[in-house]
């Protein structure tokens, strides 16, 4: 079972997938999703109306359960898909 996130509210080009979500209960989904997109602890734990422990609980709880995060990235926004630029041939290594 695959759980997408949609779009990420602090990259918009971004969009993360969880695999393996079906391990997880509801608020461990919540947590997780929050955390890998780039969340703290605090603005989980504020989000969410719950303790900052239980963010982190929570989210350990999931890493033990096992789970895989896939991000999928629309277009080039890391800039690594571009033309690569021709050597000079007067520079030598």
């Amino acid at each position: 079972m695959e759980f997408s996130t949609g779009y990420c509210e602090r990259e918009e080009q971004m969009q993360i997938e969880i695999r393996g979500v079906e391990k997880l209960s509801f608020r461990e989904r919540q947590v997780v999703a929050l955390k890998e997109m780039g969340y703290s602890n605090d603005e989980v734990a504020q989000r969410l109306g719950i303790s900052k422990g239980s963010v982190a609980t929570l989210y350990n709880r999931a890493k033990v359960k096992g789970y895989q995060v896939v991000i999928v990235l629309a277009g080039d926004p890391l800039g690594i898909l571009g033309d690569v630029p021709e050597e000079d041939p007067s520079k030598e290594d």
